[in-house]
């Protein structure tokens, strides 16, 4: 497919997003067909799929991993990257969000307004992304375009403005009106084209109505357009288009659009507004990153291939045929095959070997990269999720990612010794393709662990570790990811004294420990006198404190929320060194949280359930069994929706116990919320075992 390229005014890089099972990869299908991209749309029934090319993926029928893909309609270059929609994947958005310009965000036309939907639209938000909504499934037994556009208005946006009404409903849904151009497309016999006709006759009344509502909201967000309308004439389409498509840019509106992915209704005309509506890079603000090493020097990078170089690398895969590949957004500047990038964070440069542009899993080979390109790199090993890919001569850094911490951990053993290292290395592969999956190897056990989002998520991740490497290691069950913290205020001190014979070792280290609320982790202020505690024990001290927290205190989990205040301490000239207020350091805070009423924390999680009315009574009652509180419900068609949390403890193997309670009929969604105290006399139990797993003193 050898296509002319597009300026950069006509590149559109989006990104489509959704809750689990609401069209996402049909959807993307549907656009790769009818731009030429592929001659047979998959099925992702049938594995069959261009996107989903993972065989997890295929076998289960759910996006895994994003994959990215480039198509043209109408003269315009679209870069497309697909999400998942589960829960346990939200890093796979995370990164996607920070690397595009604008989204497409799918409604299920039954489900509505769904969790992960709700996720998604906050981390838009915070990124100021342009967005258009597309109402899917709307052939399907209880899809209701009016109620999902109501939950819409209630839970995403008040600003959201319908572009299309459906014709028909369910079964019966043939096609849209499109309200600006005043026509209806009908799709018949399963073609790919409608047929324009006018409004249906039954339809007038409500489209003229719904057009004026339309035409009303545009013109408020442009003073040009409200003068004329108030003095007669209407606009004509080119300017509402034109008002709309800034007002998208602005964030001051969200169109929205219906029709059924799987059927092709609706697709062409969702590929027009996104070239319509939402913007090229050139539309949106330069890209900011600051100086390395100067945090108060901001620097601007337009999209301009004339500028310098600043690409950022947004994931990481280890391919079977071409080895370690760096996915990258380039905001500016341009390189081509053999030059050489420079990685900040590293600091180091490397020369790129290969560029690709990739289509799922295939590749096609270029010779260099441009502002507004998705690319991958061969070549650059040293980058990391996250990192800036730079001109040497001009550097810069860009904010990095920021992704949910893992609260669920299973240990791994190998079958024999040969088959440890494979392990770790393994291992180290899938956590620098994943930030939210953690390795974490125990020397004193030998045990290797990995924590990551959810059950799904870890069990995707030991099927990889057999498929693509071949391991077969033995997993324990899931465990929670608890965190340690105190509940009052303590001053302790730790003194490291060590004779040898020759030069000694003498450390003393006085420091305070408060609780802090929660999320903010571990602080760690200096308020000691430099003429008792000179300046380099800082940090030695600092080092001790900070891995002794992390090794835990009371059961071995990380401990989290505090503050810890160095005060104060002794030294002697000749015996002090370094390492010796490490020790003392965690020494000193050791016992600062044992005495300051330690307790654990467990993961909070926020569960969604969606259930018939016979059952809504037996879900509660179990949820209140597992320690859980029912925050609220809501009617969507037939469906109860149940809003609730639940400790993450008390939902190992619920899909089960659900099935058994709705009779195979119920749904849920858990997504983490927050860490919170586990009771007392919950907790007691817990770290009397972890004690004796870990061997750890109670003193």
């Amino acid at each position: 497919m050898k296509k002319k390229e597009a300026p950069i005014e006509r590149v559109r890089i989006i990104g489509i997003f959704a809750h689990v099972d609401a069209g996402k990869t049909t959807t993307s299908e549907a656009i790769l067909y009818y731009t030429g991209r592929i001659h047979r749309t998959g099925s992702v029934d049938e594995g069959s799929t261009q996107l989903d090319w993972m065989e997890q993926e295929r076998e289960r029928g759910i996006t895994i991993t994003s994959a990215a893909t480039a198509c043209h309609w109408r003269g315009h270059r679209i870069n497309l990257i697909d999400t998942p929609g589960h829960i346990d994947f939200t890093a796979e958005v995370v990164r996607s969000i920070r690397v595009i310009d604008g989204a497409v965000i799918l409604l299920c036309g039954v489900g509505g307004v769904e969790p992960q939907t709700e996720t998604v639209w906050m981390h838009a938000n915070r990124e100021n992304l342009p967005r258009i909504l597309f109402i899917n499934k709307l052939d399907r037994l209880g899809a209701d375009f009016n109620r999902v556009l109501v939950e819409v208005h209630e839970r995403l946006t008040p600003h959201a403005v319908p572009l299309q009404l459906p014709i028909g409903r369910e079964g019966a849904f043939t096609g849209v009106v499109d309200l600006i151009h005043q026509q209806a497309l009908i799709w018949r016999d399963d073609a790919d084209d409608p047929v324009v006709e006018p409004v249906p006759p039954e339809m007038e009344t409500q489209v003229a109505s719904a057009r004026e509502a339309l035409l009303d909201t545009i013109c408020e967000t442009d003073d040009t357009l409200l003068e004329q309308c108030l003095e007669g004439p209407e606009p004509d389409v080119e300017m509402l288009q034109a008002a709309l498509r800034r007002a998208t840019i602005a964030g001051k509106l969200v169109p929205v659009l219906c029709g059924s992915s799987r059927n092709r209704i609706g697709v062409q005309p969702l590929l027009d507004a996104i070239v319509a509506y939402l913007p090229a890079p050139v539309d949106l603000p330069p890209v900011l990153g600051i100086l390395p090493g100067d945090a108060e020097e901001v620097i601007e990078r337009p999209d301009d291939p004339e500028s310098p170089l600043c690409a950022a690398a947004f994931k990481i895969v280890t391919d079977p045929h071409v080895g370690h590949l760096t996915w990258v957004r380039v905001f500016s500047g341009r390189l081509r095959v053999g030059e050489t990038v420079y990685n900040p964070r590293a600091d180091v440069q490397e020369r790129v070997g290969r560029i690709y542009r990739m289509h799922g899993n295939q590749r096609e080979q270029v010779d260099h990269m441009a502002a507004s390109d998705v690319v991958a790199l061969v070549g650059v090993r040293s980058a990391i999720t996250g990192d800036t890919l730079c001109d040497p001569d001009h550097p810069i850094v860009l904010e990095t990612f920021k992704f949910p911490e893992p609260v669920i951990t299973v240990a791994l053993t190998p079958t024999n010794k040969e088959e440890r290292e494979k392990l770790t290395q393994a291992m180290n592969r899938l956590c620098a393709e994943d930030p939210t999956l953690i390795a974490r190897f125990d020397p004193e056990t030998g045990e290797q662990t990995l924590a990551g989002m959810g059950e799904l998520h870890l069990e995707i991740a030991v099927d990889r570790l057999r498929r693509e490497f071949g391991l077969s290691p033995q997993t324990s069950q899931p465990q929670v990811s608890y965190r340690e913290t105190v509940r009052r205020t303590v001053e302790a001190v730790g003194q490291y004294k060590k004779q040898t014979g020759g030069r000694g070792h003498f450390a003393e280290v006085r420091l305070r420990v408060k609780p802090l609320e929660r999320g903010a982790g571990v602080l760690f202020e200096n308020e000691a006198p430099p003429s008792e505690f000179p300046a380099d024990f800082v940090r030695p001290t600092e080092m001790g404190v900070r891995e002794a927290l992390e090794k835990g205190v009371i059961a071995g989990y990380p401990v989290t929320d505090v503050r810890v205040t160095l005060l104060g301490g002794k030294f002697h000239e000749v015996d002090s060194a370094a390492m010796d207020f490490q020790i003392a350091g965690s020494m000193a805070i050791r016992r600062a949280v044992r005495q300051a009423h330690p307790a654990l924390l467990e993961p909070i999680m926020a569960i969604d359930l969606s259930v018939g009315q016979e059952y809504v009574g037996a879900i509660t009652a179990d949820i209140g069994r597992r320690r859980g509180q029912i925050r609220g419900m809501h009617v969507r068609g037939e469906l109860r929706h149940v809003d609730g949390e639940v400790p993450l403890a008390e939902t190992f193997g619920y899909a089960t116990d659900m099935r058994s309670l709705t009779q195979g009929r119920g749904a849920f969604t858990l997504e983490f919320l927050r860490y919170d105290l586990v009771p007392d006399n919950i907790a007691e139990p817990i770290i009397k075992q972890r004690r004796a797993e870990e061997k750890i003193p109670k003193r």
